[in-house]
């Protein structure tokens, strides 16, 4: 047993710290994680460094990869501890790998598959955890982990769009921005000195050129100290309770965008809820992980206010038609669900057909972005352009 110091927040953002007794980080993290405590540092007392791991995280596709070959071991009959040890052994990633054999050393141990996967909340979730322990329940952990895996192959995938959404626009505006920024400092100072040698009155366009490149030219370290600050100062600001609603409240107004992340959290919450009542998990539970993977605060809140009114008494369809985040043909389809006994098909169902909608508005997205963005990076560079050659013809035509 070791001590590990740490420093995290409460799901209220209060600031905690404490020193905690367990086996090993991972397990630290996993009580702490249970305690509702979001860590931001932990270290084991003595270790004042220790050298990050390069490349060391699980990412989602390993856990894929993971979770369909354990799927398919268990299917065709290996004792779960050789599987375990067969996957722990080929895993690409070390990390991860150790993480396996941590798990399959506790399970020799004595321990359930759940509860050796709780210790590890960065490889398995609070889903990945309670679908297995319905799996162990219910003696279907094959059907169980084949559910898992197809569940964040999707979420993968769902993922990538979300992705080649943002990180497309996000790459040009920041290219053109350097372009412009070099332009701005390197070469309109070239050409500032020539016009005022030729000492001729210069045209507005050209005057506006040489105030803005002088300003960069002055100030771009302030400048970048102040979008540091603003990037820093928004980050912390959305690690506060009242922040993270804030700003995730502003996300979902945004024109275009906001409506993508609102086909992104209808199909999210119904492919989880779907896979979590197909694996035998209660309702109350499953609404509580879905809430808690949303990924949106105000879409947490929202699902968290469906689990308290279902807990009086209602169903699941009646409180969700107060939000309006939730279209009522989505209500309807959930209420209909619930009237047949049939509630994880119809939430696939939408799922499947939310998926779908994403697919069409990334197209879309990026297809009314890329115009955009060449007219408005034609318009900045040809304003540059015609504002340099301005004082040139002006010469040309007093030569």
């Amino acid at each position: 047993m070791a001590k590990f110091e740490w420093k995290g927040k409460t799901k209220s953002g209060e600031n905690q710290r404490g020193v905690l007794v367990a086996k090993s980080r991972e397990e630290a993290e996993s009580l702490l994680n249970q305690r509702n405590i979001k860590v931001s540092n932990i270290k084991e007392e003595g270790k004042s460094f220790q050298m990050p791991a390069i490349g060391g995280g699980v990412s989602a596709k390993d856990v894929a990869v993971f979770t369909r070959q354990f799927s398919v071991m268990i299917d065709a009959g290996l004792p779960l501890i050789q599987c375990l040890e067969l996957l722990g052994s080929q895993q690409k990633n070390k990390k991860f790998g150790a993480m396996i054999h941590a798990v399959r050393g506790d399970v020799e141990s004595g321990s359930t598959l759940s509860d050796s996967m709780r210790k590890h909340p960065k490889a398995f979730d609070s889903l990945y955890v309670n679908m297995i322990a319905a799996g162990e329940a219910g003696g279907i952990l094959d059907q169980i982990l084949e559910r898992l895996s197809e569940y964040i192959e999707k979420a993968v995938k769902l993922k990538a769009q979300v992705k080649s959404a943002l990180v497309y626009p996000a790459i040009v505006m920041a290219v053109a921005g350097i372009v412009v920024f070099i332009i701005m400092y390197f070469v309109i100072p070239t050409f500032a000195a020539m016009f005022q040698s030729a000492g001729n009155e210069l045209p507005t366009p050209t005057r506006i050129t040489l105030g803005v490149s002088k300003f960069i030219e002055n100030y771009a370290i302030f400048m970048f100290i102040a979008m540091a600050l603003i990037f820093y100062t928004i980050k912390r600001y959305h690690g506060t309770y009242h922040g993270r609603r804030v700003l995730d409240r502003l996300v979902l107004k945004i024109p275009v965008m906001g409506m993508l992340l609102q086909k992104i959290a209808i199909a999210r919450f119904c492919r989880t809820l779907s896979t979590l009542i197909a694996a035998g998990v209660p309702i109350l539970d499953g609404i509580e992980i879905t809430a808690r993977t949303a990924g949106n605060a105000i879409i947490e809140d929202a699902l968290m206010g469906v689990k308290k009114e279902i807990e009086e008494g209602k169903t699941i369809a009646e409180p969700l038609g107060k939000i309006s985040l939730f279209p009522q043909m989505v209500v309807s389809m959930i209420s209909v669900g619930e009237s047949t006994g049939a509630l994880d098909t119809m939430l696939s169902k939408i799922a499947d057909f939310y998926e779908d909608e994403v697919d069409v508005a990334v197209a879309a997205l990026m297809s009314m972005l890329e115009p955009i963005l060449i007219v408005v990076l034609g318009c900045i560079i040809g304003f540059i352009v015609i504002s340099l050659y301005l004082p040139i013809f002006q010469l040309a035509n007093q030569g």
